[in-house]
């Protein structure tokens, strides 16, 4: 049953006609009563200007409306605001039931008349709210794409005054959620010819939104497109290059016990995505040996308990949350510190969407994207699967391979990570110049000191462009590499690549990096690939600039990736560590820190075989190397110390101290 608990102010009732798609511009005196009703129903002390965009082309011209906004942006505002001034009821096209579910609930508690109608509500309950919309007793209505075509027309009888589509990316057969009765919305759309749409995406690049309203079937010059920035300079993006699983699970658990310290009494929480469903669990299970209360989930799990593992998030029981992409719509846990992704995501759209869900409060957070050679061939698969087991279709397959390709782009930039997604999304107006967070800006800030560096890659990038600019679109990467350090192939020969003067220019950098280079390049906007099944290299505009020193060049040339060896390519002690002499700080360690830390080792080792976990499940290299260099004589003293909360030293600290003071005696 709705229980109205208070009541909202006086509703002003606009005059429509159903069978119109427009209605006049609202004057001044109604959009300054959604500010009001902002304020009084919602909490909300004012409406941002693309807030107040996007209300008032649905209030009045062209009453169609697409609005792109980050992750918690306030995008559902837009919508359930007109529901509360509008005459007639609005119908809300909602993916995920438990979404539903929240959103209805909190607006029930401002008293807002709202519902939603979904399966798992009793057959006697749906035919109560079904009772109440057709006496007109409910001003906003939650439905799935699914249950469109199931009598919700004869239910609203002519008092449809606003169709909103959250997540609308999903009409896009390529989405990030693909939903295949989001295409059929387009069907309802021209059957019921509804006074007004609003269609709301977190993450969308040009093409994407023209291929909403398309779908939509929405006029494409009689439909406002409101962009709200895509800027969050509060997240530090980082990629690392990973050997394999191994490695990614131990990267994984090092970044967690960083951004959040204390399994015990964490800073924030934090989400982790994975691939599979088979990794999601095995991650799950690790976090939980360093004492982290984690939780997998995915769309394998039963119903019920996917539904405890989110509630259990977001009430703060569980920590950390291992999940496939089936988690995330409609969390809205401020407090997230760090993304991890251990095993690259579907497109950039995806992975902004699922990244931008840290620092919601502002504050900084951390998102970890990690890339293992074999994660490459694992997405190709999955692209291949169609979603009832067979082959997809190639066009599918083509399409959703050249979003993997644009994230791979985005993995090889060596110019700000943030800078490049504000350019994917076509939001340059906020470009960032840099947002000194990212690990390329950070990296880029040590060329300040080093001019000599930053003059060889400035002409390392020139060279580049001088190549492609004189290989006039006649061949790949490939070839385009071999020319420039001189490799006497077929290929080369065959373009006439060996007889140009950029031929071997970059022979001193070698292959790997050259072609390294040539994708930051590509990363950066200097040079483009022509949309084709085999891509060919052209210099852009901006390249063309940065060649001829008329623009700076904001790529930074790394000698080697940020790398995280696999456990089991390294020697090993007989517990499974990877036997690796710690850098940084441990390189000018005196004699006695180095023997108090290969102490600890060992005895680590032996915790690990008794007890059968993996080596650093007990404690990481670096977690060991702060205890050798410390005067730490107690547990108190250990909990104090990076890596270390009170589980780990309940668990394993006193039998390491002790082994320290052996040797210290």
């Amino acid at each position: 049953m709705l229980v109205r608990l208070h009541t909202p102010p006086p509703r002003r009732p606009i005059l429509f006609a159903p069978m119109s798609p427009r209605i006049s511009s609202p004057d001044a005196d109604l959009l300054e009563e959604a500010e009001a009703r902002a304020r009084d129903v919602f909490g909300v002390p004012g409406l941002y200007p693309w807030q107040r965009d996007a209300v008032g082309a649905i209030l009045g011209e062209p009453g169609r409306a697409l609005v792109i906004a980050p992750t918690g942006g306030g995008k559902s505002l837009t919508y359930q605001l007109p529901a509360t001034i509008l005459e007639g009821t609005t119908l809300v096209v909602s993916p995920l039931i438990s979404l539903m579910e929240d959103q209805v609930r909190s607006l029930q508690k401002r008293g807002v008349r709202a519902t939603f109608l979904a399966s798992t509500l009793s057959s006697e309950e749906r035919s109560i709210r079904k009772a109440a919309i057709r006496r007109g007793e409910i001003d906003l209505v939650y439905v799935a794409p699914e249950r469109l075509n199931e009598g919700v027309s004869s239910l609203l009888a002519g008092r449809l005054a606003l169709l909103a589509i959250d997540e609308a990316h999903c009409v896009v057969q390529w989405g990030h959620d693909f939903r295949p009765d989001y295409l059929r919305i387009g069907e309802f759309i021209r059957s019921e010819r509804p006074p007004r749409v609003l269609a709301c995406t977190a993450t969308a690049t040009p093409d994407t939104r023209d291929e909403i309203v398309r779908a939509l079937g929405l006029p494409e010059d009689g439909t406002r497109v409101i962009l709200r920035g895509f800027a969050r300079p509060n997240l530090a993006l980082s990629v690392a290059e990973v050997d394999g699983p191994r490695a990614a699970l131990a990267e994984t658990t090092r970044a967690l016990e960083e951004a959040l310290g204390s399994a015990s009494r964490p800073v924030g929480t934090g989400i982790v995505y994975a691939g599979t469903r088979k990794l999601t669990e095995r991650v799950a299970d690790a976090l939980k040996e360093t004492g982290f209360r984690a939780a997998a989930y995915h769309a394998g799990m039963d119903g019920e308990v996917r539904t405890r593992v989110a509630n259990d998030f977001a009430a703060g029981e569980a920590q950390v949350i291992v999940a496939t992409n089936a988690f995330g719509m409609g969390i809205d846990r401020p407090d997230v510190r760090i993304v991890v992704h251990a095993q690259p995501p579907a497109s950039i759209e995806a992975y902004y969407q699922e990244v931008g869900r840290a620092g919601r409060d502002g504050a900084p957070a951390e998102g970890l994207l990690l890339m293992a050679p074999a994660d490459i061939g694992l997405r190709r698969r999955l692209i291949e699967l169609g979603s009832n087991g067979e082959r997809a279709d190639e066009g599918s397959i083509s399409r959703a391979w050249r979003l993997f390709r644009d994230l791979l782009r985005f993995v090889d930039a060596q110019s700000c990570r943030h800078d490049f997604i504000l350019r994917y999304f076509g939001d340059e107006a906020e470009s960032l110049g840099g947002c000194g967070r990212c690990d390329v800006c950070l990296e880029r800030s040590k060329l300040v000191d080093d001019p000599e560096r930053a003059e060889r890659d400035l002409l390392v990038v020139r060279k580049l462009l001088a190549a492609i600019a004189r290989a006039n679109g006649r061949a790949g990467t490939v070839a385009i590499t071999e020319m420039l350090v001189g490799k006497d192939s077929e290929k080369v020969r065959r373009f006439g690549f060996d007889k140009l003067s950029t031929f071997g220019v970059l022979a001193d950098l070698g292959e790997t990096e050259t072609l390294r280079a040539l994708r930051a390049c590509i990363a950066a906007g200097y040079v483009g690939l022509t949309p084709s099944d085999h891509p060919v290299p052209f210099l852009t505009a901006l390249g063309g600039r940065v060649m001829k020193t008329e623009a700076p060049n904001e790529v930074v040339l790394r000698p080697t990736r940020k790398r995280v060896p696999k456990p089991r390519g390294a020697p090993r002690d007989r517990a499974g560590s990877k036997a690796v002499a710690p850098t940084g700080a441990s390189t000018r360690a005196s004699n006695e820190v180095m023997s108090r830390f290969e102490t600890l080792r060992k005895t680590r080792s032996e915790i690990a075989r008794e007890l059968g976990y993996p080596a650093y499940v007990v404690a990481t290299d670096k977690s060991l190397l702060a205890l050798a260099e410390s005067e730490a004589v107690t547990l108190g003293d250990l909990i104090a110390l990076h890596g270390w909360g009170e589980t780990k030293a309940a668990r394993f600290g006193e039998r390491l101290l002790d082994a320290l003071r052996a040797t210290d005696a």
